[in-house]
Protein backbone atom coordinates (compact mmCIF):
# COMPACT_ATOMS: atom_id res chain seq x y z
CA UNK A 1 0.00 0.00 0.00
CA UNK A 2 1.68 3.43 -0.96
CA UNK A 3 0.01 5.24 1.72
CA UNK A 4 0.57 5.00 5.13
CA UNK A 5 -0.92 6.98 7.92
CA UNK A 6 0.45 7.80 11.93
CA UNK A 7 -2.14 10.25 13.05
CA UNK A 8 -0.74 12.45 16.34
CA UNK A 9 -4.55 13.28 17.67
CA UNK A 10 -4.16 17.01 16.68
CA UNK A 11 -7.73 18.10 15.51
CA UNK A 12 -7.77 21.60 15.72
CA UNK A 13 -6.15 23.32 13.03
CA UNK A 14 -6.59 23.34 9.41
CA UNK A 15 -10.12 22.05 8.80
CA UNK A 16 -10.34 23.16 5.33
CA UNK A 17 -6.58 23.93 4.50
CA UNK A 18 -5.65 22.54 0.66
CA UNK A 19 -2.16 20.58 0.95
CA UNK A 20 -0.02 21.04 -2.23
CA UNK A 21 2.40 18.68 -2.82
CA UNK A 22 5.49 18.14 -5.87
CA UNK A 23 6.94 14.77 -6.65
CA UNK A 24 5.65 11.61 -8.65
CA UNK A 25 2.56 10.86 -8.03
CA UNK A 26 -0.24 10.63 -10.95
CA UNK A 27 1.54 9.84 -13.82
CA UNK A 28 1.30 11.97 -17.09
CA UNK A 29 3.80 14.60 -15.39
CA UNK A 30 1.26 15.49 -12.66
CA UNK A 31 2.36 14.57 -9.21
CA UNK A 32 1.29 15.47 -5.83
CA UNK A 33 2.15 14.30 -2.22
CA UNK A 34 0.34 14.52 1.26
CA UNK A 35 1.26 16.83 3.84
CA UNK A 36 -1.90 16.71 6.01
CA UNK A 37 -2.67 18.73 9.05
CA UNK A 38 -1.71 15.22 11.28
CA UNK A 39 1.42 14.02 11.01
CA UNK A 40 2.89 11.00 9.37
CA UNK A 41 5.51 8.50 8.84
CA UNK A 42 6.40 5.86 6.67
CA UNK A 43 7.14 4.46 2.85
CA UNK A 44 6.99 6.83 0.63
CA UNK A 45 7.39 10.10 2.75
CA UNK A 46 9.99 12.86 1.69
CA UNK A 47 10.50 15.80 3.84
CA UNK A 48 7.44 15.25 5.59
CA UNK A 49 5.33 14.64 2.76
CA UNK A 50 3.40 11.18 1.78
CA UNK A 51 2.24 10.15 -0.93
CA UNK A 52 -1.64 9.75 -1.31
CA UNK A 53 -2.25 8.21 -4.60
CA UNK A 54 0.19 5.93 -6.59
CA UNK A 55 0.95 6.79 -10.34
CA UNK A 56 -2.67 7.29 -12.47
CA UNK A 57 -4.64 6.64 -9.72
CA UNK A 58 -5.82 10.24 -9.01
CA UNK A 59 -7.20 10.32 -12.78
CA UNK A 60 -9.19 7.62 -11.69
CA UNK A 61 -10.68 8.76 -8.81
CA UNK A 62 -11.72 11.41 -10.69
CA UNK A 63 -13.59 9.85 -13.00
CA UNK A 64 -15.16 7.20 -10.52
CA UNK A 65 -16.49 10.24 -8.66
CA UNK A 66 -17.53 12.18 -12.37
CA UNK A 67 -19.32 8.51 -13.13
CA UNK A 68 -21.33 8.77 -9.44
CA UNK A 69 -22.55 12.69 -10.58
CA UNK A 70 -21.59 15.09 -12.81
CA UNK A 71 -19.30 17.78 -10.85
CA UNK A 72 -17.39 20.40 -11.28
CA UNK A 73 -13.45 21.26 -9.79
CA UNK A 74 -14.30 22.51 -6.31
CA UNK A 75 -16.92 19.81 -6.00
CA UNK A 76 -14.11 16.86 -6.78
CA UNK A 77 -11.94 18.84 -4.15
CA UNK A 78 -14.32 18.95 -1.33
CA UNK A 79 -15.56 15.43 -2.22
CA UNK A 80 -11.89 14.20 -1.55
CA UNK A 81 -11.65 16.04 1.43
CA UNK A 82 -15.01 14.67 2.79
CA UNK A 83 -13.51 11.51 2.11
CA UNK A 84 -10.69 11.54 4.16
CA UNK A 85 -12.14 13.05 7.58
CA UNK A 86 -10.45 16.82 6.44
CA UNK A 87 -7.40 14.98 6.59
CA UNK A 88 -6.59 15.58 2.69
CA UNK A 89 -7.51 17.99 0.16
CA UNK A 90 -6.06 17.53 -3.04
CA UNK A 91 -4.74 21.53 -4.41
CA UNK A 92 -6.60 23.55 -7.20
CA UNK A 93 -2.86 23.36 -9.13
CA UNK A 94 -3.56 19.60 -9.31
CA UNK A 95 -7.07 18.75 -10.23
CA UNK A 96 -7.76 21.17 -12.93
CA UNK A 97 -4.43 20.15 -14.96
CA UNK A 98 -5.97 16.37 -14.41
CA UNK A 99 -10.08 17.23 -15.68
CA UNK A 100 -8.10 18.91 -18.82
CA UNK A 101 -5.76 15.40 -19.36
CA UNK A 102 -9.31 13.69 -18.67
CA UNK A 103 -11.10 16.18 -21.22
CA UNK A 104 -8.42 15.40 -23.93
CA UNK A 105 -8.63 12.09 -23.71
CA UNK A 106 -12.34 12.23 -23.99
CA UNK A 107 -13.30 10.29 -20.79
CA UNK A 108 -14.94 13.08 -19.15
CA UNK A 109 -16.74 16.32 -21.02
CA UNK A 110 -17.72 19.84 -19.89
CA UNK A 111 -21.85 20.49 -19.54
CA UNK A 112 -23.50 23.73 -19.66
CA UNK A 113 -23.95 25.00 -16.24
CA UNK A 114 -24.65 27.93 -14.42
CA UNK A 115 -21.81 31.01 -13.77
CA UNK A 116 -17.92 29.90 -15.06
CA UNK A 117 -17.59 26.90 -13.44
CA UNK A 118 -17.43 23.88 -16.01
CA UNK A 119 -19.32 20.56 -15.12
CA UNK A 120 -18.00 17.46 -16.14
CA UNK A 121 -19.87 14.41 -17.08
CA UNK A 122 -17.89 11.41 -17.91
CA UNK A 123 -18.26 9.82 -21.36
CA UNK A 124 -18.30 6.28 -22.84
CA UNK A 125 -14.73 6.11 -22.89
CA UNK A 126 -14.53 6.94 -19.57
CA UNK A 127 -16.88 4.49 -18.11
CA UNK A 128 -14.46 2.12 -20.42
CA UNK A 129 -11.26 3.43 -18.22
CA UNK A 130 -12.90 2.67 -15.24
CA UNK A 131 -14.14 -0.87 -15.96
CA UNK A 132 -10.65 -1.53 -17.23
CA UNK A 133 -8.95 -0.35 -14.15
CA UNK A 134 -11.78 -1.60 -11.39
CA UNK A 135 -9.22 -2.86 -8.98
CA UNK A 136 -7.35 -0.14 -8.94
CA UNK A 137 -10.11 2.33 -8.63
CA UNK A 138 -11.70 0.39 -6.13
CA UNK A 139 -8.16 -0.08 -3.97
CA UNK A 140 -7.72 3.90 -4.06
CA UNK A 141 -11.18 4.63 -2.71
CA UNK A 142 -10.91 2.23 0.05
CA UNK A 143 -7.80 3.96 1.17
CA UNK A 144 -9.57 7.44 0.82
CA UNK A 145 -11.88 5.92 3.22
CA UNK A 146 -9.98 4.10 5.34
CA UNK A 147 -8.19 7.65 6.23
CA UNK A 148 -11.49 9.07 7.22
CA UNK A 149 -11.98 6.62 9.48
CA UNK A 150 -8.89 6.73 10.94
CA UNK A 151 -9.34 10.71 11.19
CA UNK A 152 -12.68 10.28 12.80
CA UNK A 153 -11.17 7.45 15.02
CA UNK A 154 -8.10 9.34 16.16
CA UNK A 155 -9.96 12.78 16.64
CA UNK A 156 -12.34 10.97 19.13
CA UNK A 157 -9.43 9.23 21.10
CA UNK A 158 -8.25 12.41 21.66
CA UNK A 159 -11.14 14.50 22.90
CA UNK A 160 -11.48 11.28 25.32
CA UNK A 161 -8.03 11.95 26.51
CA UNK A 162 -8.16 15.37 26.91
CA UNK A 163 -11.25 15.03 29.08
CA UNK A 164 -9.56 12.28 31.15
CA UNK A 165 -7.09 14.78 32.40
CA UNK A 166 -9.10 17.61 33.09
CA UNK A 167 -11.04 14.85 35.30
CA UNK A 168 -7.91 13.91 36.27
CA UNK A 169 -6.06 17.23 37.30
CA UNK A 170 -9.92 18.37 39.00
CA UNK A 171 -9.53 15.72 41.08
CA UNK A 172 -6.49 16.15 42.48
CA UNK A 173 -6.42 20.13 42.97
CA UNK A 174 -10.13 19.58 44.70
CA UNK A 175 -8.43 16.96 47.28
CA UNK A 176 -6.28 19.52 48.09
CA UNK A 177 -7.24 20.65 51.64
CA UNK A 178 -5.45 23.92 50.95
CA UNK A 179 -7.51 25.09 48.45
CA UNK A 180 -9.06 28.20 48.96
CA UNK A 181 -12.24 29.35 48.05
CA UNK A 182 -10.83 32.58 45.80
CA UNK A 183 -8.76 28.92 43.70
CA UNK A 184 -11.98 27.37 43.48
CA UNK A 185 -14.18 30.38 41.93
CA UNK A 186 -11.06 30.93 39.34
CA UNK A 187 -11.54 26.71 38.53
CA UNK A 188 -15.24 27.07 37.85
CA UNK A 189 -14.88 30.31 35.94
CA UNK A 190 -12.09 28.59 33.86
CA UNK A 191 -14.52 25.58 33.23
CA UNK A 192 -17.34 27.88 32.33
CA UNK A 193 -15.19 29.81 29.44
CA UNK A 194 -14.07 26.52 28.14
CA UNK A 195 -17.49 25.67 27.55
CA UNK A 196 -18.43 28.44 25.97
CA UNK A 197 -15.73 28.59 23.61
CA UNK A 198 -16.21 25.08 23.04
CA UNK A 199 -20.32 26.07 22.31
CA UNK A 200 -19.09 28.59 19.88
CA UNK A 201 -17.09 26.85 17.69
Amino acid sequence: MIFYAKMNGRGCGGRHAMHRGAGRGFGHGFGHGFSGRRGGGGRGERGGRQRMFDSGELRLVLLKLIADEPRHGYDLIRQIEELTGGAYAPSPGVIYPTLTMLDDMGQIEAQQSEGAKKLFAITDAGRAELAANTETVDAAMARLTAVGEETQRTDSASIRRAMGNLRQVLLDRLSDRDLDKAALHDIVALIDEAAQKIERL
